[in-house]
């Protein structure tokens, strides 16, 4: 099932009321992934992707639907949702979006924009045998469990740096993908349990 219209509507005024920071910076590589949240069975899920080991960039890592602008793209968006048709086979039309998250930049100089999606389940997804490895469904009460989630610290630029990371089923979910979805938690965790449906399953 596709998440209720008053729990869309909780999450499209939380990305509203925290607009994404946008990174100007044209030395880095334009590109956008898209962060599905969707309600499976009991459990509200988000979905991931293991990396084939013949992908050009990120061999085996574990990441969003997402990748490079392309020239014919219309903009940032366009990219998050052809990106996730070509890779899971979800399409367009069935993507109800949501909103935008803060921009983030990665080691590798690509600049991520994130989009917020939503929908409905079960899906027939239609993975791509080149790029997609495996299809990860990452229940959120899970990946905000202490017993999966840490802070990693690292060296970025010569200065020492808190980098979360989360493992679900043995996946190990860092780098940018980590810092992207650390920040779509945070932003859920501004919802008050009142309105935060997705914690009463």
């Amino acid at each position: 099932m596709m998440l209720d219209e008053y729990t869309s509507g909780i999450i499209r005024k939380v990305l509203a009321e925290n607009p994404a920071k946008v990174i100007k910076d044209t030395s880095l590589i334009p590109s956008a992934v898209m962060v599905l949240f969707y309600q499976k069975e009991n459990q509200h899920c988000i979905l991931l992707n293991k990396r084939t080991d013949t992908v050009e960039h990120h061999k085996g890592e574990i990441s969003f639907p997402g990748g490079r602008k392309d020239d014919e793209d219309p903009s940032l968006l366009d990219t998050a949702l052809r990106e996730t048709e070509e890779e899971m086979g979800i399409r367009i039309k069935d993507i109800n979006v949501l909103g935008q998250i803060d921009d983030m930049p990665t080691n590798s100089n690509y600049l991520i924009s994130a989009f917020v999606g939503t929908i409905s389940y079960p899906y027939h997804f239609k993975p791509s045998d080149i790029e997609v490895a495996e299809i990860i469904e990452a229940p959120l009460s899970t990946l905000t469990d202490p017993e999966h989630f840490h802070f990693q610290i690292r060296m970025v630029g010569g200065q020492p740096l808190e980098c979360p990371e989360f493992n679900y089923l043995g996946h190990r979910i860092w780098g940018a993908t980590g810092r992207v979805l650390y920040n779509f938690i945070k932003l859920l965790n501004k919802v008050s349990d009142e309105e935060a449906h997705w914690r009463k399953n």
